[in-house]
């Protein structure tokens, strides 16, 4: 079934709707880490090595997460169900939101539902959470690949 799903993603209607979710995930990537400490800070503080690595980091997540949007897509045209696997991309963008995003706004965002604490500083711009993140993505996808190839309704493949 996955090898099926493959084989739809060279159709233009996948490769179009796979560009522009890239290119959402992808702007909403790099606004996180502007309104952490901005590419500038992060080069005076840590350097370029750690710059470039969040660019390719924001680069291979997004093409995940488009990924498993347009396998997700794919399954529900095939199967007429959506997979577990795809809140992961989500849940990882939220992930990287509350916890290496604009700190007054998640601060502002818990306090309107009670939950006040302190914020510590972040090591590093915050990239062990965008790692952890990227685990997040990658655990997502092998779910989604799993339930891909073990549907439990029968569908009609082009032979």
């Amino acid at each position: 079934m996955f090898k099926t799903i493959l084989l739809m993603q060279k159709e233009r209607k996948y490769l179009i709707q796979g560009s522009i979710v890239f290119v959402v995930f992808l702007g909403l990537y790099f606004l996180l880490d502007q309104l952490n400490i901005g590419y500038a800070q992060m080069v005076m503080d840590y350097g370029w090595p750690l710059v470039i690595g969040n660019i390719l980091l924001n680069i291979l997540m997004a093409f995940i997460s488009a990924f498993m949007w347009n396998v997700s897509t794919t399954l529900v045209k095939l199967t007429g169900k959506e997979g577990k696997g795809t809140f992961m991309s989500g849940f990882a963008f939220l992930f990287g939101m509350l916890t290496y995003g604009c700190t007054p706004c998640v601060i502002a965002f818990f306090s309107t539902i009670g939950i006040t604490f302190a914020v510590a500083a972040l090591p590093l711009a915050g990239l062990p959470y965008k790692l952890i993140a990227l685990l997040l993505l990658v655990l997502g996808f092998f779910w989604l690949k799993y339930e891909t190839n073990h549907v439990k309704c029968k569908i009609k493949t082009k032979e």
